[in-house]
């Protein structure tokens, strides 16, 4: 008797999972597949390494990071003593966020070529990226050392003289970058320096500093600017302007008359 109900049953349990089955499909999504998109060519193997090299150098100029990579390392396996070399995928490691693998491009190339002042000055970003500013004004001094008419060293060393809060170093370094290159500050993103400074009025203190800097080198445009932004940041001993006296001829364009009447508000955080 049991046996017959087993036998029952199981056409039954069969017909509901057939009814199962057999309902309506759930609705169908359709995906478009794009035409394909042609890729970088990987490297060539039997290209030179300065036809590699090159070529990564397109490639990082187009911000293809990774490919560029690929093809400094191919020009290393044919070149692997080249300081150049490491140089740059040290530069392109930074660009990628790649701060450790930076670093030990940055230390290669040191060792092979003790006198290679990028390195060192590249080097000194990774620690200026971690906040070790001590370790990151030495190996700017030693670029500078090797090369002294490099305004972006000297404007890289005032970035970490203030970070640190060494101010009147920090000036100096300043001066001496805007002396070499009147454009360097420019062509240079303040994010970086930015990026260490902890509070709204160190980073006032800042802009107050470049536009003082600029005041004294007679460049009018530039500090205005600058003063602007130290006063949007709130820099609170801003009227310090009327007793400087690197602030002496910028006082007597109207310009200046205007801004400080204008109070432009601190912008909020």
């Amino acid at each position: 008797m049991r046996r017959r109900v087993s036998f029952l049953v199981i056409p039954f349990i069969l017909a509901l999972c057939s009814l199962a089955f057999t309902q309506a499909p759930p609705p169908i999504e359709r995906v478009q597949v794009a035409p394909p998109v042609r890729g970088i060519d990987p490297p060539d193997p039997n290209a030179t390494a300065e036809q590699l090299e090159q070529r990564g150098d397109e490639l990082r100029g187009e911000k293809n990071f990774l490919d560029a990579m690929d093809y400094f390392k191919a020009a290393l396996a044919k070149n692997p003593n080249s300081p150049t070399l490491y140089n740059k995928m040290g530069i392109v490691n930074l660009q990628t966020h790649h701060l450790k693998d930076a670093k030990k491009n940055f230390e290669r190339t040191t060792k092979i070529d003790k006198k290679f002042a990028d390195g060192y000055n590249n080097l000194a970003v990774t620690y200026y990226y971690e906040k070790k500013y001590g370790k990151a004004i030495k190996l700017y001094t030693k670029a500078i050392e090797l090369r002294e008419d490099a305004a972006s060293y000297f404007n890289n060393l005032g970035a970490a003289y203030f970070a640190k809060k060494d101010y009147e170093k920090a000036v100096l370094a300043y001066a001496k970058a805007v002396q070499l290159d009147p454009d360097v500050l420019e062509r240079t993103s303040r994010i970086g320096v930015s990026a260490q400074l902890p509070s709204p009025e160190d980073r006032a203190k800042y802009d107050f500093v470049i536009a003082r800097l600029y005041a004294k080198q007679g460049l009018t445009e530039r500090a205005l600017q600058y003063l602007r932004r130290a006063m949007e940041e709130g820099y609170k001993d801003v009227r310090a302007v009327y007793k400087d006296a690197d602030f002496a001829d910028l006082r007597k364009d109207p310009r200046f008359a205007e801004l400080m009447a204008a109070k432009p508000p601190a912008i909020p955080e």
